[in-house]
């Protein structure tokens, strides 16, 4: 999508975060307009990409990912490619609401472009007018903080780097390349995690994408209570409260 590539740090305070989560739950977390060329209205490609919206909206929910690419045209590069991701804890009517939500949202946000995408707590989606699957994308990123900071922040990044790497080697044996945990740090003090990938890219590179968002940590979270580094094919999540559903 862009040729430069984009990492932005946004922060919120603990108390911000949470009001976000319970009473703006469904805002998204951010979106990135492509900056390749634009479609018209009523264009071969528009009816590409509305027909690829639809078939990912049914197909998507029943097991949290689907993929594709739309040319009932006889047109030449007017093929639309797209996924959709939910979070592996959300439940298949939750991943419904949010995938017809983010696709409704992001033609909302990003008018006539060919390529764009856009993040909420639940999925993600994302669409190109040019085949990106089974490509790591490190173009689409940024980053969410808890701007509290922790008492010990040595001992609690190195904790949340051990967690967060543990994750991302089960993530990436996992056949949806999703994994949570948590782990104990002091007498009381417990962090949590999640590591999650898009289902396009292999296990290596679901590895390798985790492997490099864990290392985006120190640049936009050193010692803070809580951060995620959210891509276009992975996304990580540390927090020091239980934030994913049992």
């Amino acid at each position: 999508m862009g040729s430069s590539k984009l990492f932005t740090i946004i922060l919120f305070s603990f108390t911000f975060v949470f009001l976000i989560q319970t009473t703006l739950g469904t805002d998204p977390l951010f979106h990135i307009c492509s900056t390749s060329e634009n479609f018209t209205a009523h264009s071969p490609y528009e009816s590409n990409l509305k027909t690829l919206i639809n078939s990912l909206i049914y197909k998507t929910p029943s097991t949290g990912f689907g993929s594709g690419s739309i040319d009932l045209t006889q047109y030449q590069n007017q093929k639309a490619y797209g996924l959709a991701l939910c979070r592996g804890d959300v439940s298949t009517s939750e991943c419904k609401t949010c995938v017809s939500q983010a696709t409704k949202e992001i033609l909302n946000v990003c008018p006539y472009k060919k390529g764009a995408i856009i993040w909420y707590d639940n999925c993600m989606f994302k669409y190109l007018d040019n085949d990106f699957f089974g490509k790591i994308d490190n173009t689409n990123k940024f980053a969410l903080l808890n701007v509290q900071n922790v008492s010990d922040p040595i001992k609690f990044n190195n904790m949340t780097n051990d967690l967060l790497s543990f994750l991302a080697n089960e993530a990436s044996m996992n056949h949806k390349l999703y994994a949570t945990g948590e782990l104990k740090i002091g007498e009381s003090e417990r962090v949590y995690g999640l590591t999650q990938c898009t289902r396009d890219i292999s296990s290596v590179d679901c590895k390798k994408c985790l492997d490099g968002a864990i290392s985006e940590l120190p640049n936009c979270c050193d010692g803070k209570k809580g951060g995620r580094v959210v891509g276009g094919s992975c996304n990580i999540r540390y927090e020091i409260y239980p934030f994913v559903r049992e």
